[in-house]
């Protein structure tokens, strides 16, 4: 929760993108997709009193991730990556870390996108009389999506995802 003495919100223009593995920065313009759903697993027997269902938390699902980028001389990374993951070569999994940054560059929230493969490659529409950036996007499956903000672990990188 805020407080009083912490009301300067953090703006979500200020973020880095980087492939662990290889320990590169992605040049990133957008991030989607950063979402965790815990399941719901409802019971409920026949002798039961009550008129509606106990629920517990089952399993969580993470949502696909999205980066978009704009396209650069000689910067084929979406594209290798992706053609990594279509002939199933060696390391085609890789954990890609967010960091979301306040007005003084230092780290506020920290995702990393664990065990993550690209499942689309997309490549900008053309058009004559546009006058913009040229924008790829890769969509990412991962198997687990976790959260850290300074001054826990997590945000460190202390904590490792499910293996």
């Amino acid at each position: 929760m805020a407080n009083d003495n912490n009301i300067y919100l953090v703006a979500k223009f200020n973020f880095k993108v980087t492939w662990q593995e290889a320990n590169i920065d992605i040049v990133c313009s957008e991030v989607s997709g950063l979402n965790i759903t815990q399941e719901p697993i409802e019971y409920r027997d026949g002798k039961s009193p009550n008129f509606f269902p106990m629920k517990r938390p089952g399993l969580k699902k993470f949502d696909d991730v999205v980066l978009k980028k704009a396209i650069f001389e000689e910067d084929e990374d979406f594209y290798t990556w992706f053609e990594t993951v279509y002939n199933r070569e060696e390391g085609y999994r890789d954990d890609i870390t967010i960091e979301l940054y306040n007005e003084n560059e230092e780290m506020i929230v920290q995702w990393v996108v664990h065990n993550a493969w690209v499942t689309k490659f997309e490549t900008p529409d053309m058009n004559s009389l546009a006058n913009e950036a040229a924008i790829e996007s890769i969509t990412l499956a991962c198997e687990e999506i976790t959260c850290g903000f300074a001054g826990n672990e997590a945000a460190a990188g202390g904590e490792e995802g499910g293996e």
